[in-house]
């Protein structure tokens, strides 16, 4: 078999598409030949553009991953308007920061419905359907250095990243034998909306950086390859990984 990178014919669903990683990941699979359902609560005008103007195709898909409501309705829009549904990305998420001692119910709640509670059940929504129609297909989630490491002031995330790391490897085992590849990205620090804060305070931006072997904060474009690769034929025999994206971080 000759390596491909090819995804024409392809759909893939991105959540959280609107920006960032989302919209990187979006953009990179709509230049690899996909059309891309993207999925959010905010407009994607900004990521279709993008899209387009790479020559690509796209939709647009208004839903709330807080809950399980538009799970079925975003899977059948996707197929009812692109024809089929070849890929998902779970990629959207929110981060909740608070001492250990202060961290509330509410907060904790948030983090996990999106988190890890919707990305279980969009997942399996998809692959029950793919079980049924006898399909192939993939399934990237967007885990996180924290899949890996405690960190601070963010226990709801953490907890919420390192159980998406766990579902991925189950879900990998469950479902390779039915054609099912699911796979993790871990992406690093990279310079997107939700890292602002942290680029902008001169001590910590210092602190990371002489962390990262690679020197730099990532660049939103810099995570597509890896997308591309765990969307295409070329990781077909890829199951349960969680690929780190990060310059080089885990390795110091």
């Amino acid at each position: 078999m000759s390596v491909s990178f090819d995804l024409t014919g392809k759909t893939a669903i991105v959540t959280g598409a609107n920006t960032g990683l989302g919209q990187a990941i979006a953009v990179a699979l709509a230049e690899a030949g996909a059309k891309v359902a993207l999925v959010g609560r905010s407009s994607m005008a900004e990521t279709e553009a993008r899209i387009g103007a790479a020559g690509g195709q796209s939709l647009s898909i208004s839903a709330d991953l807080s809950t399980l409501e538009p799970i079925e309705r975003i899977l059948d829009e996707t197929t009812s308007r692109a024809g089929s549904a070849d890929i998902v990305v779970n990629n959207a998420g929110i981060i909740r920061r608070a001492d250990a001692l202060d961290f509330t119910e509410a907060d904790w709640d948030a983090v996990m419905d999106i988190n890890l509670k919707g990305v279980f059940f969009l997942s399996q929504a998809f692959a029950r359907r793919l079980v049924a129609a006898g399909r192939p297909g993939k399934i990237i989630n967007i885990a996180s250095l924290l899949s890996f490491q405690g960190g601070i002031r963010i226990p709801s995330y953490t907890a919420s990243k390192s159980g998406l790391a766990g579902l991925t490897r189950l879900l990998a085992c469950e479902w390779a034998a039915k054609g099912i590849n699911v796979n993790a990205i871990a992406p690093g620090y990279f310079a997107t909306n939700n890292t602002e804060a942290l680029r902008d305070d001169p001590d910590r931006n210092a602190a990371i950086l002489a962390r990262i072997p690679a020197g730099h904060w990532g660049k939103p474009e810099e995570i597509g390859g890896a997308a591309v690769f765990l969307a295409s034929p070329s990781s077909d025999y890829v199951h349960g990984t969680v690929l780190p994206v990060d310059g080089g971080w885990l390795a110091r």
